[in-house]
């Protein structure tokens, strides 16, 4: 089946399909009779179609892969796995002091390390947004180039642009977030409003996102897809999305002190949802070599 960005001037619509109104799979028949498929996700972020899908090989795909500074979504994975394996590095300090005093960490240096985390989250949200506002619009003749360059876009009609464009939002609660935990130590109510409440926002952002996301790749609230690397990229980032929506849960700090070491746990899947988005950008990488399955 041919890629969707077939050059044919003449092509019929004869499916649209996605989640909630919105579409995210377009089948379409070509003159000459075939088929050629149109995906929002492979649209926005360049990705291949499958018409070379025979012709590649895994190890192919993987040595590719390592090394493809021309393609934006490339950098956008490698970006996302630099913040995440930082996010990792203050989880795993958080929860071993003894290793953080090794390095002649404090606490305030731990969480700085979070910050700095938070950093490389935010430019690669912001690239995927500048990606989705500037993707081209589509028509029966295919997909047609965006006449000027985008800083933002609005196109609340995508849902991929909108996944984009909260998780974006949500990198930016976390720089707040982060930032304010590297301040001196104050009581509980400024560690709520200062600390919490902007990471709570910044991880509703984020699952919210995360399952957009997914939902592209599905075309459907959810369907199970394991022959698509773009379906185990999203499906990853929203198991981390929900581990930081738990971490959020326990991360907020009442006026008296808990019964469980709620700190602990909140760091906990704090380190579980870097590490999913660490595996899933990475798998980014493959995914920008890789001939796609709708």
């Amino acid at each position: 089946m041919a890629d969707a960005d077939h050059s044919a001037n003449e092509r019929e619509l004869i499916e649209s399909v996605g989640p909630w109104g919105f579409t995210t799979r377009r089948t379409y028949r070509l003159p000459d009779g075939s088929h050629a498929v149109w995906r929002s996700r492979h649209h926005r972020k360049r990705l291949p179609g499958a018409i070379r899908a025979e012709a590649v090989s895994p190890g192919v795909i993987l040595l590719r892969s390592l090394w493809m500074p021309w393609h934006m979504s490339w950098w956008i994975g490698v970006v996302f796995a630099v913040g995440s394996s930082l996010f990792m590095l203050g989880s795993v300090l958080s929860l071993s002091p003894s290793l953080a005093r090794s390095w002649s960490l404090d606490a305030h240096a731990v969480n700085a390390v979070f910050f700095a985390g938070s950093v490389p989250f935010t430019t690669a949200a912001y690239l995927q947004l500048f990606q989705a506002g500037n993707a081209g619009r589509v028509s029966l003749r295919g997909p047609q180039p965006s006449r000027r360059v985008l800083f933002v876009g609005w196109r609340p009609r995508e849902i991929g642009w909108l996944s984009c464009a909260l998780q974006f939002g949500g990198t930016l609660l976390f720089n707040v977030n982060t930032f304010d935990a590297m301040q001196p130590d104050s009581n509980w109510l400024r560690q709520d409003w200062a600390i919490w409440i902007p990471d709570f926002a910044g991880s509703v952002l984020f699952l919210v996102s995360g399952y957009f996301a997914f939902a592209e790749t599905c075309h459907a609230s959810w369907a199970w897809r394991p022959a698509s690397l773009s379906w185990w990229v999203t499906f990853i980032n929203l198991l981390g999305c929900v581990a930081f929506m738990v971490s959020a849960v326990f991360a907020f700090v009442p006026p008296d002190p808990p019964s469980l070491d709620s700190a602990a746990i909140s760091v906990a899947f704090t380190l579980l949802g870097a590490l999913c988005f660490l595996i899933g950008s990475l798998l980014m990488l493959p995914e920008t070599a890789a001939p796609q399955r709708s």
